[in-house]
C-alpha cells in the first residue's frame, strides 16, 4: 500500500492589513491579465494575498533573503474550501484538485472586517462553484 502525504503550503500567512485594489504594486499587476480585476487584497509585513475574478495570487517574501515566491491558484483547480471564524481571526482553507492544501489566516479582525471577509469568501465560493 502506498500513499502520498500532502503538506500545506504554509501556516505562517497572517494577513492583517487590507490593501486598496486600485493601488496594487506593479509587480502584482504583472501576474494579472488585462481583462482580470482584483476584488480583494490583504498583506502581512512582507507577503500579499490578492483575490481576482479568476484566481488567488500569493506573494511570499522571505524575511532575511528577500527571495520571493509567487503562488498562483486558478479557481478551476480548487476542489473544496472552508471558512473558519474565531474571536479576532478568520481563515480560508482550500483544497486543490491535486490534493494540495492551503490555509490563509486573517488576523486582527474586527466585526466589520469579518462581514467584509464573509463577502470575500462568498465571491471565492461562487467562482469555484461556477467552474
Amino acid at each position: 500500500m502506498a500513499y502520498i502525504k500532502y503538506k500545506e503550503l504554509t501556516q505562517y500567512f497572517n494577513f492583517h492589513e487590507e490593501l486598496d485594489v486600485n493601488n496594487l504594486p506593479e509587480y502584482v499587476k504583472d501576474y494579472m491579465t488585462s481583462s482580470e480585476r482584483a476584488i480583494f487584497a490583504y498583506a502581512t509585513h512582507n507577503d500579499k494575498f490578492v483575490l481576482t475574478d479568476r484566481k488567488i495570487l500569493i506573494f511570499d517574501v522571505k524575511d532575511f533573503t528577500d527571495n520571493k515566491t509567487i503562488h498562483i491558484f486558478p479557481f478551476n483547480s480548487i476542489s473544496s474550501s472552508a471558512v473558519e471564524f474565531k474571536k479576532k481571526r478568520c481563515a480560508i482553507l482550500v483544497s486543490m484538485d491535486s490534493g494540495y492544501q492551503l490555509r490563509l489566516n486573517f488576523v486582527q479582525m474586527l466585526p466589520q472586517d469579518k462581514t467584509k471577509f464573509r463577502k470575500m469568501y462568498m465571491v471565492l465560493v461562487n467562482h469555484i462553484c461556477s467552474k
